[in-house]
């Protein structure tokens, strides 16, 4: 008999929406951010139920923003603790529409896999427990416990727990993640790929190896004094706007900010703090006093050529670099400086793409100045050299002394709101013998000892027919995923898929032969369980622990917890034949964070200490401890520079968001910070490379990479002549996820290569 498939797409229409440009907005924020978050959330919410959520997010008795992870002052402000973004993130997840399973009776999802991602997300809020049965092409509903019954006896079928794959998003809280990694490792697998892998998992990697510690250095205070911050591979305006209030801060009190970027976005050029009167009424703020355009993936020549300069400055004074702190706390200088040596400026400089005079200028501030930050995003990340980058950045800061003290040090800007807290509570795939005996020790079992899949290998065990089970604790996996082509096939080859979900996505219409949605809660929601409202805690972006409290009515009465549903699976999978109470813990978050603070490394007196303020876990290196180090130094690393070989009329291309948008969810169809409206299917490029291909804006192109012999072509893109380097490209993800081979990442953090992708660009 054949097998039955469904016929669902994995990008929906590729029809143009009816593009409009516009100069690009220069000014970020302001009368016109606040104006675009209210209206997203009026349309959403309705007023009322707005204004009441908006004015308890990031507040210290309220919840926490569901979208980035950028951390709160510990004054917050009371008039307007968010951005334009938060209160789109607000919007999406509290809105007042609703889907159930009436909805998926009139709709198949072959039917709305034809949608845009746009489209399938404004449908609203799941509200029951779904299962799409194999053979069929509608989700119906499902009660609870027949869902835990039904996917506890999948998982009993499995001939080794390896061949169940737990992926978890940045959106969970802590107790969810401890409570999922922790029923993993109870099954018997170190599966546990998340969203880090995707992201900043090369973050940890060049952080760990250079300074003992996966996290950044600083405080969110420290930024307000520092002399220079560098932001490097980084849209703050975008993705982290309230990061800009931060910046206009430092700028206000004497400090520069630097921006390394292919693009110059708009928060970097001028901002309004729309917490402020003058940000309403008066001129803007300039941010950046020095942008460096470097070519895509050209960070390390670009630094080369910066510490090359001030070590010929530092020969002649022994001022530049801080010797002191270098022979106190590093090792490695000797190697660096001769391996500087090997490099011509000229060279160097023609590689980056810089203007020479403008290196020059950073060179002078850099050498005059001592209190220094480094943040970055996927910029820097998301290359096959994504670690070797960052290392690079970091030997500037070692060079400098700029570790380790009062406003300098390193700022990793997370993406999600709690991803951080995810992989501190024990969401990984590698082996922590010292987790494991604390596993044993307070849980009372022996977790595995092998190590897991990370995302790129979950992908592939799935494809290849290793892996039969895959579960999703949040997030757009296939959307988020590279090489989407590939990845859809991976996921079908499973026999069941399980998604905990608020929100509909395609990762709920490409799916296994047996898939689950199980609807949760969201973070703006009240949890109530027997008449008492729980709190969840994160960690921010700079390692501190708070709690988060809901506000609203939850969308359903049908929903449940993440930590509950959670509880509920394990409790239905080891029918209570087992150390933990696993029932109780899903229930009981006060006793879920006790086994926190005795199972996880640095987590104390949370239920008290997480409370305001909260507090920041233990962080060595602004101890300037580097004991947990061979030889306990810090490490000047020597690091090369990328060979892309580019042939000719192949072009370098990097993904990137649109204003409206956060990750893969699609908020609406404008970029005004980039003067794109109703359209997302464009190509940014170089008004000379447009007329060396003999093209014109609004041309219809296709988007063709080429990896180890086999082509992947994004089609249907309009070009848009735009400020870029010649020979750079970008354009929006996920609809150029495709493009980028699951076979190709950086090495060691094997993070996929979205920002330095070889394409090729051909006329429809």
């Amino acid at each position: 008999m054949r097998e039955f498939k469904r016929n669902v797409s994995i990008s929906g229409s590729k029809e143009f929406t009816g593009i409009k440009l516009g100069n690009p907005v220069r000014t970020a924020a302001g009368a016109l951010g606040v104006k675009e978050a209210l209206r997203h959330g009026f349309k959403e919410m309705g007023v009322l139920r707005s204004m009441n959520a908006l004015l308890e997010m990031n507040q210290k008795d309220g919840f926490d923003c569901p979208s980035c992870a950028w951390p709160d002052p510990e004054e917050p402000s009371k008039v307007a603790e968010y951005c334009e973004n938060g209160a789109k993130a607000l919007a999406d997840e509290a809105t007042t529409k609703k889907i159930d399973a009436e909805f998926f009776k009139k709709n198949s999802v072959e039917e709305l896999s034809q949608l845009t991602d746009f489209q399938i997300n404004k449908f609203g809020r799941l509200v029951e427990p779904l299962i799409l049965r194999p053979g069929s092409i509608n989700y119906e509903s499902i009660s609870w416990q027949d869902a835990f019954n039904l996917i506890s006896n999948e998982l009993h079928k499995l001939n080794s727990p390896n061949e169940a794959i737990f992926y978890t998003s940045g959106r969970s809280s802590n107790e969810a993640a401890f409570l999922y990694g922790m029923f993993a490792r109870a099954l018997g697998t170190n599966n546990m790929p998340d969203c880090s892998n995707m992201c900043h998992e090369s973050s940890g990697v060049a952080l760990g190896e250079t300074l003992g510690i996966g996290k950044g250095s600083i405080k969110l205070e420290d930024l307000y004094e520092a002399e220079v911050v560098i932001v490097a591979g980084q849209n703050p305006g975008t993705n982290h706007p309230r990061m800009l209030s931060a910046l206009a801060k430092c700028k206000e009190n004497g400090g520069k900010v630097v921006s390394i970027n292919p693009l110059e976005e708009s928060g970097l050029v001028e901002f309004k703090n729309p917490q402020q009167v003058r940000g309403w009424l008066g001129s803007a703020v300039s941010i950046a006093d020095l942008h460096l355009a470097v070519n895509i993936n050209q960070d390390i020549a670009l630094m080369k050529l910066v510490l090359k300069k001030m070590a010929a400055r530092d020969v002649k004074n022994q001022s530049v670099f801080d010797h002191a702190f270098i022979r106190e706390y590093t090792e490695g200088y000797d190697c660096l400086i001769q391996d500087l040596a090997d490099y011509k400026e000229d060279e160097l400089l023609k590689l980056c793409g810089v203007n020479h005079k403008q290196v020059d200028k950073l060179v002078q501030l850099l050498a005059q100045k001592s209190k220094i930050v480094v943040c970055w995003a996927m910029g820097l990340t998301q290359h096959k050299n994504g670690v070797e980058t960052i290392r690079e950045y970091i030997n500037l800061l070692l060079l400098k002394g700029a570790i380790g003290k009062p406003n300098s040090g390193t700022c990793p800007v997370r993406g999600h709101s709690n991803v951080q807290g995810d992989r501190s509570v024990g969401i990984m795939h590698f082996v922590d013998e010292s987790l494991n005996e604390r596993i044993e020790e307070h849980l009372g079992f022996k977790a595995p000892t092998m190590e897991g899949y990370d995302t790129v290998d979950a992908i592939k065990a799935m494809h290849d027919g290793k892996s039969k089970i895959f579960m999703c604790l949040g997030g757009n996996f296939l959307m988020a995923a590279s090489d989407t082509a590939y990845t859809a096939k991976a996921i079908e080859s499973c026999e069941l898929t399980i998604q905990v979900s608020t929100k509909l996505n395609r990762s709920h219409l490409v799916t296994g032969k047996t898939a689950f949605i199980l609807p949760t809660i969201g973070r703006s929601e009240k949890d109530i369980k027997n008449g008492k409202q729980r709190y969840f805690t994160v960690e921010n972006s700079m390692g501190r622990v708070t709690q988060s409290k809901g506000v609203l009515k939850p969308a359903s009465s049908n929903l449940m917890s993440e930590p509950e549903i959670i509880g509920q699976l394990a409790n239905a999978y080891f029918q209570g034949n087992h150390s933990v109470n696993w029932k109780e813990l899903g229930e009981n978050y006060e006793l879920t964070r006790s086994f926190i603070d005795k199972v996880i490394k640095g987590f104390n007196n949370t239920e008290d200490r997480s409370k305001g303020a909260g507090y920041y876990l233990p962080n060595n290196v602004r101890e300037l401890d580097f004991s947990n180090l061979p030889n306990g130094k810090a490490k000047i690393t020597i690091n090369s520079l990328p060979k892309h070989q580019l042939g000719q009329n192949e072009f370098m291309l990097m993904t990137i968001r649109s204003h409206d948008q956060f990750n893969t969810t699609i908020y609406g169809l404008d970029d005004r910070y980039r003067g794109v409206y109703n359209e997302r299917r464009v190509l940014f490029m170089n008004a000379n490379d447009i007329v060396g291909l003999d093209l014109k804006k609004f041309d219809v192109v296709d988007i063709n990479s080429k990896y180890d012999g086999k082509i992947r072509t994004a089609t249907n893109f309009l070009i848009i002549p735009y400020n870029i380097p010649k020979g750079n490209l970008a354009a929006y993800f996920p609809e150029t996820n495709i493009l980028v081979p699951h076979n190709h990442f950086a090495d060691r953090s094997k993070t996929p290569i979205s920002k330095s992708i070889k394409v090729t660009v051909t006329k429809v």
